[in-house]
């Protein structure tokens, strides 16, 4: 079957002045306007992959210390019974783990000067592996040493860096309220033993966390018990659907927190960070679009008595403006695709183009001494790569508009009177 007229003319312009001069500048302008347009869709792609990457990286991070799912008791009292709460939320599928735990903010001293507030968590050592890959690093090493009423506790690295201590250092743990004596309200004080310390390459945590055992937390802190149940669920991305789920069955007496909502500050500040390079990006795409409007200008104005001849064979002003908008869709089209395929090789391949321009310029782009991840991550999903390319395609098509239609309202006699 032969093609309409129209599309095999509209193909026939974007090709044209690649055998003569006559039009060869006008084929230079659509050439960068495709070129424009490849690389705006390439650096929205390999921007958001990586900011994406770095999401990932962070997140893994994250959840290496923290449970995908928390189950606490609304008056942040212990759980009156926490196995019968684990064995309701392992009813769910997607529920793979849960670990009881106490978890609460107090101040950790060692000697006269050096005092850090920090997140003490009271954990089961035999079960923390089931719900943290933390725990599953450290099982048969500091973990295993957090015996009930041993008194010791594992130290984030950082924590233990700015405390000044090593394995085996004396640390004091001042836990909130105080007891009332005779002499008034002191502070209830106990010395733990330090027994390792642990580095999750997040700073949050490398610096405000301190692990105890979960009986020794429930005395320090007159909990009389677990204070929540931390879950591990199947699938990470499930956890807002899967905490809905669950606060319907648990009933009113049990908060549901998961991981995003725990974290809600720091993932909203990301998207819309994401958000609005997006949109920085996007501009840049539009205006190479948008150069396909002066390049179609100049070539109807070029083409006037082809039109006028087209015109007088019996072509309808559709069929005219049908064959500029081939002309510029076809460019969007070559333009964006490009700029897709280009995007997608560069973003698959950063872990080897990074390291050999900073190779090749004898420079760091993220030093291990200042960033911990000392590796550009990328991570291409689909959702993001789809919009940017009908986003593309669609700003092509409307940059067609305007010329297409001054193109369908050339008067054949106007344009042939001087030729």
């Amino acid at each position: 079957m032969s093609l309409p007229f129209e599309l095999q003319v509209g193909w026939r312009y974007v090709r044209a002045g690649r055998g003569g001069r006559r039009n060869r500048f006008i084929s230079f302008i659509s050439g960068v306007s495709m070129i424009g347009i490849a690389l705006g869709v390439m650096a929205l792609i390999v921007v958001l992959s990586v900011m994406n990457g770095f999401q990932r990286e962070v997140r893994d991070r994250m959840l290496n210390v923290i449970a995908h799912v928390e189950l606490l008791d609304y008056s942040g009292q212990a759980l009156p019974d926490w196995r019968a709460t684990a064995a309701l939320a392992r009813q769910n599928p997607e529920v793979v783990g849960a670990a009881p735990f106490v978890a609460t903010q107090s101040l950790i001293a060692h000697g006269g000067d050096d005092m850090r507030g920090a997140i003490i968590r009271g954990i089961s050592p035999a079960d923390e592996a089931q719900v943290t890959g933390l725990g599953a690093q450290l099982k048969d090493g500091a973990f295993a040493r957090l015996q009930p009423g041993s008194w010791n506790i594992v130290l984030g690295a950082e924590l233990a860096r700015q405390l000044n201590v090593g394995e085996g250092d004396k640390v004091t743990l001042v836990a909130p309220g105080g007891q009332v004596t005779p002499a008034g309200v002191v502070p209830r004080l106990r010395s733990f033993t330090v027994v390792g310390t642990f580095s999750a390459g997040h700073y949050e945590y490398d610096s405000g966390l301190a692990l105890v055992h979960l009986d020794d937390a429930a005395k320090l802190f007159r909990t009389e018990g677990p204070t929540g149940v931390q879950l591990r669920l199947r699938d990470v991305h499930e956890a807002r659907r899967v905490a809905g789920e669950l606060a319907r069955t648990m009933g009113p007496g049990i908060l549901v927190r998961d991981w995003t909502r725990a974290n809600a500050t720091w993932f909203d500040a990301v998207q819309i960070e994401k958000r609005m390079m997006s949109i920085v990006l996007a501009l840049i795409v539009a205006v190479a679009a948008f150069n396909l409007v002066s390049t179609l200008v100049m070539t109807v104005t070029d083409k006037q008595s082809d039109i006028a001849i087209l015109r007088t064979l019996g072509a309808s002003p559709r069929s005219v403006m049908g064959i500029f908008m081939v002309q510029g869709a076809v460019s969007g089209v070559i333009g964006t695709l490009a700029g897709v395929l280009l995007g997608l090789l560069i973003a698959f391949n950063i872990d080897v183009i990074v390291p050999a321009i900073e190779h090749l310029l004898n420079v760091s782009f993220l030093p291990g001494s200042v960033y911990v991840i000392s590796q550009m991550p990328s991570d291409p999903q689909s959702g993001d790569i789809v919009p940017i390319a009908l986003v593309s395609l669609v700003l092509a098509f409307l940059a067609t508009l305007y010329p297409s239609w001054r193109a369908s309202r050339v008067q054949p006699a106007e344009a042939l009177r001087y030729e």
